[in-house]
């Protein structure tokens, strides 16, 4: 048996990957722009951070049942990963679009060489793409339970 066959790691690792390629896809689809490195990206719609908790969630709740460790753990543990991802994540997400937006407007200052470089705006996630993911990585977690049973 690997790690692979057990559901939980399974629905987790699948919703998270589904969720990471659906941004390359969402942005070809909606602005016609092919940007593969999207995969690789924290942020964004759909978030891959609620896909992956919500994954491990419902497949704890599932093979354990409500009342056992390991759905409290991971429900826990999840509920702190989305507030995370759509507080604090998003928070500094938006404090490195002003300080970019500083950084332009007084470039003037600096010399050519020692201009500071852009700070990564999309950290964190607005609440339709939680919600989105959580939804993706619930249904992961009833994929991988129908397809391990049969």
């Amino acid at each position: 048996m690997t790690v692979l066959n057990n559901p939980l790691v399974l629905s987790s690792f699948l919703a998270m990957v589904f969720a990471q390629v659906s941004k390359v896809t969402l942005l070809l689809l909606t602005e016609r722009r092919w940007v593969p490195e999207r995969v690789t990206e924290t942020g964004g719609m759909p978030s891959s951070h609620s896909a992956t908790v919500a994954a491990l969630c419902t497949s704890s709740a599932l093979s354990h049942g409500f009342e056992s460790s390991a759905f409290a753990i991971s429900l826990v543990i999840g509920l702190i990963v989305i507030y995370d991802a759509t507080g604090v994540r998003r928070a500094a997400g938006r404090h490195a679009e002003i300080l970019n937006e500083l950084v332009e407007e007084f470039s003037h200052l600096f010399e050519e060489d020692r201009r500071p470089a852009a700070l990564k705006t999309l950290l964190g996630h607005s609440y339709p793409q939680v919600f989105v993911g959580t939804g993706i990585g619930i249904a992961m977690a009833f994929i991988v339970r129908y397809l391990q049973a049969s």
